[in-house]
C-alpha cells in the first residue's frame, strides 16, 4: 500500500510485521519492497539531482513561521496570506510587492477603481477622473495620470480632497502620481510645485499671446482671447486654448459666459480686459471692467480668483456694440473702420484740448491723420501730447505736423502718433484760424506684448 495521496502517510501492507520463528510469506513482503522502491523513487533527493514532477504542496504557514523557509533562517520564506494571497516574509516581517503596472489610453471622463491600483492612464483629451471613495480604495492604492491631449481634472468623491483641495488639474503635457491614504488622496506634489513655481518670485511683467479679436460669429458682443500666458510680478497664469467672453453679461466662469465685472454694457465706453487665475485649479479666465486698474475692478463675482494682469482693451460704439478692431504685435490696435473724431471742426491760435476715440482712464498713443485748411497762407497746425503743456504752432514757434497751407483755403495733410492724457485728449493749435478733420486709425495700449 503506497502513501496516502491526501496526507502523505505511508502504511505497510498487512502481513509484513514478522515475529521470531515466523515463516515469511513472500507475497506481502514482495509488496512491501515494491512499495518502498516506488516511494524512494518518488522522493525528492536532498542533493537536488532530480526535480519535482508534480506541484510541491507546502504548509500554509504564518508570517513568523512560513510554510516554505530556510534551515538557516526559518523565519524567511513564503507563506499563505488570507484570501489565498501569497505572502513573503523576511525575518518574520511581511514584505509587500507592488502589482504589475497596467497601461491604458483614455479619451474621456473615467472613474478610477480599486482594480486600477498601480495603473498608468494616458488621457488624450480634456477629461475628469473621478476617484472612488478613499475608504473603498484603501491605504497604499496608487495611480498615475498622463495628460496628453487636454487638461485632466482629478476629482475625489464627495467631500474628500487631494492635496487638501477639492480637485487637482493636470495640465496638458504634464503628469501626476496619486496615492490614497485610506481617508484622502495626495499627489507627489510635482504638479502643485510646477503650477506654483511661477509665483515663487517676482520675475517680470509680460503678456505672451492672449490676442484679442472680435468673435467671428458674434462680433458685436463677443470677444475672443487666443492661447497664451500673462505675468505681473509674482502672479502668473496660462491658457493652452482660446476662450470667448460675452460683453452683454456679468462674469461667469468658462468660455462663452459673461465677462463684465458688474452692470451692463454701455455705449461709447472703455472695457479693460484682465487675465484671471482660478485659485483652486490654476485655470484661466477673463473679466472685463471699466476700471483702468486692478484695484478698481469689482470683485463681487470673482470669489476664488486672482486678477493677474491687464491684457487688453475693448471699446464700444454709440450702439453699445464692440468696435471692430485688429490687435497687432506690440499692443497696436487698428480700427477696421477709421473713426472721424473731427469733421469741419474749428481750430485757432489758442491751444485747446480735443477728445479722441481711444481708451478712457489711461494714456495711450493715438494713431492719427489730419487735414487742415485756412484762409491764411503758410499757416500750419500742431497736434501734441497734453503733457508737453501749451505749445504754439508755426515755424518760428513749436512747429507743426500738418503742412503749411500755401494757397488760401487750400488743404494740408499730415499724420502722427501722439500720446493722450487719461481723459483720451490731445492738444490742438494752429498758426492761423482754420478748419480741421481728424481720423483716428487706432492706438497703442501697452500691456507688455513684445510680439
Amino acid at each position: 500500500m503506497p502513501r496516502n495521496p491526501s496526507t502523505g502517510v505511508y502504511s505497510k501492507p498487512a502481513g509484513t510485521t514478522p515475529s521470531v520463528g515466523q515463516v515469511i510469506d513472500p507475497v506481502p513482503w514482495n509488496a512491501l519492497t515494491t512499495d518502498l522502491g516506488n516511494e524512494i523513487t518518488n522522493s525528492l533527493p536532498r542533493d537536488g539531482s532530480a526535480p519535482m514532477v508534480a506541484p510541491l504542496k507546502a504548509a500554509s504557514g504564518t508570517v513568523s513561521a512560513p510554510g516554505l523557509g530556510f534551515a538557516s533562517t526559518p523565519q524567511t520564506g513564503l507563506y499563505l496570506k488570507g484570501a489565498g494571497l501569497l505572502g513573503f516574509t523576511q525575518n518574520g516581517v511581511d514584505v509587500a510587492f507592488d502589482k504589475a503596472s497596467v497601461y491604458a489610453a483614455k479619451s474621456g471622463d473615467y472613474t478610477a477603481l480599486a482594480s486600477d491600483d498601480n495603473a498608468v492612464h494616458r488621457f488624450t483629451s480634456d477629461a475628469v477622473v473621478t476617484l472612488t471613495a478613499a475608504t473603498t480604495l484603501g491605504a497604499n492604492w496608487h495611480y498615475a495620470v498622463i495628460a496628453d491631449g487636454g487638461d485632466v481634472t482629478i476629482d475625489p468623491t464627495a467631500s474628500e480632497t487631494i492635496d487638501g483641495a477639492a480637485t487637482l488639474v493636470v495640465p496638458n503635457g504634464y503628469s501626476a502620481f496619486i496615492i490614497c491614504s485610506g481617508s484622502g488622496f495626495f499627489s507627489n506634489k510635482l504638479m502643485t510645485r510646477i503650477l506654483s513655481k511661477a509665483d515663487s518670485s517676482a520675475v517680470g511683467d509680460f503678456v505672451v499671446g492672449l490676442i484679442l479679436s472680435n468673435n467671428s460669429s458674434s462680433p458685436n458682443t463677443h470677444v475672443d482671447f487666443a492661447a497664451g500666458s500673462a505675468r505681473s510680478g509674482s502672479r502668473f497664469v496660462s491658457n493652452s486654448s482660446s476662450i470667448t467672453k460675452r460683453m452683454n453679461g456679468t462674469f461667469a466662469a468658462g468660455p462663452g459666459a459673461g465677462g463684465l465685472d458688474t452692470g451692463s454694457v454701455a455705449a461709447n465706453a472703455t472695457y479693460f480686459t484682465y487675465a484671471l487665475r482660478k485659485d483652486g485649479d490654476q485655470t484661466f479666465d477673463v473679466v472685463l471692467s471699466t476700471s483702468a486698474t486692478i484695484a478698481g475692478v469689482n470683485t463681487a463675482l470673482l470669489t476664488g480668483y486672482t486678477i493677474v494682469k491687464c491684457i487688453g482693451v475693448v471699446l464700444t460704439d454709440a450702439s453699445s456694440n464692440i468696435r471692430p478692431f485688429i490687435l497687432y504685435p506690440r499692443d497696436e490696435y487698428t480700427f477696421v473702420t477709421p473713426v472721424k473724431d473731427a469733421v469741419s471742426a474749428p481750430i485757432s491760435s489758442t491751444s485747446a484740448l480735443l477728445a479722441l476715440t481711444v481708451p478712457n482712464g489711461t494714456r495711450v498713443k493715438a494713431k492719427l491723420r489730419f487735414q487742415y485748411t485756412s484762409t491764411a497762407t503758410t499757416a500750419s497746425a500742431l497736434f501734441s501730447d497734453p503733457s508737453q503743456g501749451i505749445l504754439a504752432a508755426s515755424i518760428g514757434n513749436d512747429g507743426g505736423n500738418v503742412g503749411a497751407v500755401q494757397v488760401a483755403s487750400n488743404y494740408a495733410i499730415g499724420s502722427a502718433d501722439i500720446w493722450t492724457n487719461t481723459n483720451k485728449q490731445i492738444r490742438q493749435v494752429a498758426g492761423a484760424a482754420g478748419i480741421i478733420w481728424m481720423w483716428t486709425d487706432g492706438f497703442y495700449f501697452p500691456c507688455g506684448r513684445a510680439a
